[in-house]
């Protein structure tokens, strides 16, 4: 699971809270800086100067540098037993960092691509400088954008017409993600920990209004798609246009029983996964898109041009 954040939006609150939960056991947790996350009362023991074990069996520790070290490190510590086992890894970003190369690191990094499954991305977005944050701060839209769960903190002191038009944004925005509202950290880790995010299927047809350039919008198509060729599309579309594609994410009807789910974040693609069904009787494919400075129409015409579907020369 990524933890991302802009400064001071709550995210450090977060998993303090979240720390002191049993559900967090057997959890590598990598944070920027240990003292910032309030610990000490779970503390159990120090493993070394920069990891801390703590009562629920969670592990703790610093990120010195390179992210991919740091994972690759954890797995050889765990291996020579000197520390505990773990099943998960929760990573906390800066405040100011773009989501999209950690999530490369996670997908594209051989050793941790091959030893780590992604997790979703909980993006915590403060309800008194949110919408503020969003104007000035390019950084807090790309971590908007990417995210699968959005954490709206410090409700309680902030007003509710303020709350309301946030969170109306944030889901113009990233119309594929939950928003949640938490105060002083507290929240349902399952709400967190559980793998994905809205169901496509369950997302408006139509595209949203346009906000900061970005783009959200809905494709359907109604007949099946040939996969290797439609994933040459993908890979030539991101390839050119990357930066631009912030998410893509779907269910893609590829004739099989049941659909294969699609998710990417610029040049970042997720492995596809295949479901053995769909979740209803609806099987068109629905392709949701936040994009900036790429219409729903170019997208659609690319599409076509490509002649993907088949049966199609």
């Amino acid at each position: 699971m990524l933890v991302t954040g802009f400064l001071g939006s709550g995210k450090t609150t977060l998993l303090s809270r979240l720390l002191g939960r049993p559900e967090l056991g057997e959890t590598a947790v990598i944070v920027n800086e240990l003292g910032e996350v309030a610990i000490d009362h779970h503390l159990l023991r120090r493993v070394d100067e920069r990891t801390v074990l703590l009562a629920n069996g969670c592990l703790c520790c610093t990120l010195r540098g390179d992210l991919a070290d740091e994972l690759r490190d954890l797995l050889s510590r765990r291996t020579r037993g000197e520390i505990p086992p773990f099943r998960r890894v929760v990573v906390e970003t800066t405040g100011l960092a773009d989501p999209a190369p950690v999530l490369n690191t996670l997908l594209a990094e051989p050793v941790v691509k091959h030893h780590f499954e992604p997790g979703p991305v909980i993006a915590t977005v403060d309800a008194v400088n949110g919408l503020g944050q969003l104007d000035r701060e390019p950084e807090t839209v790309k971590q908007v954008v990417v995210a699968d769960r959005l954490v709206v903190t410090k409700t309680d002191v902030a007003e509710p017409d303020a709350v309301a038009a946030l969170e109306e944004r944030l889901r113009a925005l990233n119309p594929a993600a939950e928003v949640l509202e938490v105060s002083f950290g507290e929240t349902d880790p399952a709400l967190l920990l559980a793998p994905g995010a809205r169901d496509p299927r369950d997302l408006p047809a139509y595209g949203a209004p346009a906000h900061d350039g970005i783009h959200p919008f809905v494709l359907f198509l109604d007949r099946p798609v040939d996969w290797t060729a439609f994933g040459i599309w993908l890979t030539m579309l991101l390839g050119s246009r990357g930066e631009d594609v912030l998410r893509v994410k779907g269910l893609l009807d590829v004739g099989a029983e049941g659909p294969v789910v699609l998710n990417g974040v610029q040049h970042v693609v997720h492995p596809p996964e295949h479901l053995d069904a769909w979740p209803d009787d609806d099987r068109r494919s629905r392709l949701v898109f936040i994009a900036r400075g790429i219409g729903k129409q170019e997208v659609e015409a690319s599409l076509a041009a490509f002649a993907f579907l088949p049966g199609e020369p």
